[in-house]
């Protein structure tokens, strides 16, 4: 199996982790598989992830995307293809500027594309659909990771597409020793995602954070991820700075810590999320979950069983739903339990398996040939 990312490995992301570890769940099932990917040289790759070169920042999707794209790329998706002899190539985010979009052209053969995006308002696919249809009209199955996903597919560019969700490794979450000294005994809430990403909500939470900090004295924010912690400690009141503990990016195994460290998980997303990978972990952990009320959310913490929602962008709802958690341990422990069952579906034991029967289900017949490379030259 041949899987295309769009998105540099450089960089954590949704997509980038979706890749990874389908790509493992493959070869745990046996099946041999290559990845490309964009990426820095002196990163260091498993054997079977392939750098495609470095990536350029590009706008999209209410985020900055880091993609490679153009006559080069071009030429090293060409040479990948027609070195690895796919019996399936499987492209992530097609619609995207990018290798994906670049394998789709270039190959011939059994293809499958995978949907992460939800944003039904997107300008530069609607813009893009003509250009984009000619190369999706090779795609023999295409897979959507939410509704949400499939939605904004179907309005943009047609057509229609299996819903099968993004995939967690649940036995990865479900046990880790707390980060020394945490959750401590005036309680902790965790964050993780990207700070300087606005619609990742770190804002709303600090301002529900300054909100309630002051009748907790104990109460700390641990943040996780990418990002300029000072600039986030400057948007609370002085006297709460020092209970806002970041510790950047996070290798995974710290990050699987991370959810065992706090008292309450929240995830404050403002939009534009089509699945929720922090939430299946956090899940997967055990966690108890309070999250912005956006559609994926809702649908992965099933309408609010396994988890707490609140209004999306409201801090002071943020800051009451915090609050009844935070007194409120048993609360806690029953959303802990839910969520931990509500996972299961998600585990990539499942997952994986439905992504093989679509696989299975657009393989040619056993004489046919496999995924090859258009015969034009190569630049660069």
């Amino acid at each position: 199996m041949g899987l295309v990312c769009p998105y540099t490995w450089d960089v954590p992301g949704g997509v980038q982790q979706h890749v990874g570890d389908l790509a493992e769940a493959l070869i745990g099932l046996g099946h041999r598989v290559s990845v490309l990917a964009p990426c820095d040289s002196e990163t260091e790759l498993p054997p079977h992830i392939v750098s495609a070169g470095r990536a350029i920042a590009v706008p999209y999707n209410g985020s900055v995307a880091r993609l490679s794209f153009g006559l080069r790329a071009a030429a090293k998706v060409r040479r990948w293809i027609r070195e690895g002899d796919f019996d399936v190539l499987h492209v992530h985010e097609p619609a995207a500027p990018s290798l994906s979009l670049l394998a789709c052209w270039v190959a011939e053969g059994p293809i499958v594309a995978t949907f992460h995006t939800s944003n039904p308002r997107s300008r530069a696919m609607a813009a893009s659909a003509t250009m984009l249809r000619t190369a999706l009209e090779k795609v023999n199955g295409r897979i959507a990771v939410s509704e949400a996903a499939r939605k904004t597919l179907v309005e943009h560019l047609g057509g229609d597409a299996v819903l099968i969700p993004n995939g967690v490794l649940v036995d990865r979450y479900t046990e880790a020793e707390p980060l020394q000294g945490w959750p401590g005994e005036g309680g902790a809430i965790g964050f993780l995602g990207r700070m300087d990403e606005p619609r990742k909500g770190l804002s709303v939470l600090l301002q529900a954070f300054d909100r309630i900090g002051p009748d907790f004295p104990g109460l700390r924010l641990l943040l996780a991820g990418p990002g300029d912690a000072e600039e986030a400690r400057a948007k609370i009141a002085p006297a709460l700075r020092d209970r806002v503990v970041s510790l950047g990016l996070v290798s995974e195994a710290d990050k699987v810590r991370v959810y065992h460290s706090v008292d309450v998980f929240c995830a404050p997303n403002l939009g534009g999320e089509s699945f929720g990978i922090v939430l299946t972990e956090a899940m997967s952990a055990g966690a108890a979950i309070l999250a912005s009320d956006i559609p994926a959310f809702r649908h992965v913490l099933r309408e609010g069983r396994a988890g707490q929602l609140f209004p999306t962008g409201d801090p002071a709802a943020l800051a009451a739903g915090a609050v009844e958690l935070l007194h409120d341990p048993d609360r806690r422990a029953a959303l802990s339990r839910a969520a931990r069952v509500a996972v299961q579906p998600y585990d990539w034991s499942a997952v994986a398996a439905d992504v093989v029967r679509v696989y299975e289900a657009v393989l040619p017949e056993p004489d046919a040939p496999v995924v090859a490379a258009r015969p034009v030259a190569e630049t660069g």
